[in-house]
């Protein structure tokens, strides 16, 4: 099995390296920075998103795709439109032309980010984005669902929270994931013989969790890692930085926070 994975030189795609390597006959490390450090079985092959032919070239004789590439934070609308909304349809319909029948797709929580933290949501509820970044991931679901729909392309959704070796303050023990985890996810995405459209969450085995996982259970998921076993340091670093009035009432954070001018009354 050949599988391309773009956005390599990110801070996700260095954790998941490792954990990938050898599990399949080929691994292809794309990005528009370089890879210096490649281990056998890995090869780098240079890719902008945004241009269809590269990446038409980079996905001839692909079976997978693990989409990771892209604009990975809230940023002014432009980058968010070329990186993750032209670079997204550019991956899939390359993918298409190229006979790549397998895309797992690195979306995140903040296409739900404006549910309360009191509430405990599925992978079937609205979307409620909480940036221009959560919108063009909300567009990247809908578009995995029409290229599955359409071109029979075999989408799986992997709505992350926080990737890490441990959670970084206190709302990240309810969205924490290992990088183990993580692969394993991606595992299930390009192996699982019955995937055409779904959406999971990509979180560990956190008591604290907003998230019913269950869809993800349902195909095989089951985490090794948990998020309380770091609760003290994570206590730590949100007393050093309390967060502020509206960050703290909803799942995605600050990212719910940044240029808020509305009425958090009004967000049932």
């Amino acid at each position: 099995m050949k599988v391309v994975m773009t956005g390599a030189a990110g801070g996700v795609g260095t954790m998941l390296r490792p954990l990938l390597r050898g599990r399949f006959d080929e691994l292809i490390l794309s990005d528009r920075v370089a890879i210096e450090d490649l281990a056998e079985g890995e090869r780098f092959e240079p890719a902008d998103l945004t241009d269809l032919a590269a990446m038409e070239r980079l996905l001839a004789g692909a079976d997978g795709l693990i989409h990771l590439g892209g604009q990975s934070v809230e940023a002014p609308w432009d980058p968010v439109l070329q990186a993750n909304i032209i670079g997204l349809h550019n991956s899939y319909e390359a993918a298409r032309r190229q006979g790549c029948n397998r895309i797992v797709f690195a979306t995140t929580n903040h296409v739900v980010g404006f549910y309360r933290r009191q509430r405990t949501i599925d992978h079937t509820v609205p979307i409620r984005p909480d940036s221009y970044y959560g919108v063009s991931k909300a567009f990247g679901e809908a578009l995995g669902r029409l290229y599955a729909d359409k071109h029979g392309l075999r989408v799986f959704n992997i709505r992350i929270g926080n990737v890490g070796e441990r959670p970084l303050d206190i709302r990240r023990l309810s969205i924490w994931i290992s990088p183990r985890d993580l692969a394993q996810l991606i595992g299930i995405g390009l192996e699982h013989p019955a995937i055409h459209f779904e959406v999971v969450y990509g979180a560990s085995r956190n008591i604290r969790a907003w998230w019913d996982n269950r869809n993800a259970e349902r195909l095989g998921y089951r985490p090794v890692d948990e998020s309380e076993a770091h609760t003290v340091v994570a206590h730590e670093a949100s007393l050093a930085a309390p967060e502020d009035a509206i960050t703290d009432q909803f799942q995605g954070g600050s990212f719910c926070a940044m240029d808020f001018d509305g009425d958090p009354s009004r967000i049932d």
